[in-house]
């Protein structure tokens, strides 16, 4: 949503292939608060809840709500990798990824390769 993010070009033209190339994306709801949170403080609530409504209304795009045995896990993951500075939605976001059987993440967040995924782009 932030045109001046350096990742903003790269997004816009990815996330179209993305849902050509996948049967389905997946995003949990932790990741929608987090990602709403940051577009609000960053431009405004008007391109806060586009963002929204753009996730919300793409039929390919399956919203999850994460429920205690998971969050339970992304605790454990948080203990466990105490050395890494992943934040709880990164932590949720393996777990869900796991519980899946999901390689790949459309993400630009240095944490899912070290935490073993595919990050989309590769770079």
């Amino acid at each position: 949503m932030d045109k001046s993010d350096r990742h903003h070009e790269a997004s816009w033209k990815i996330f179209p292939e993305l849902i050509v190339r996948y049967e389905g994306l997946v995003v949990s709801n932790h990741v929608l608060g987090e990602s709403y949170t940051l577009i609000r403080c960053a431009l405004g609530h008007e391109a806060a809840w586009k963002f929204m409504n753009l996730v919300r209304q793409n039929a390919k795009v399956e919203k999850l709500f994460t429920p205690e045995n998971l969050e339970q896990e992304a605790y454990a993951v948080l203990k466990k990798y105490a050395d890494q500075d992943f934040s709880f939605v990164d932590a949720v976001s393996f777990v869900w990824m796991q519980a899946l059987k999901i390689r790949d993440a459309f993400s630009f967040d240095k944490h899912f390769s070290i935490f073993g995924f595919v990050r989309i782009p590769e770079f």
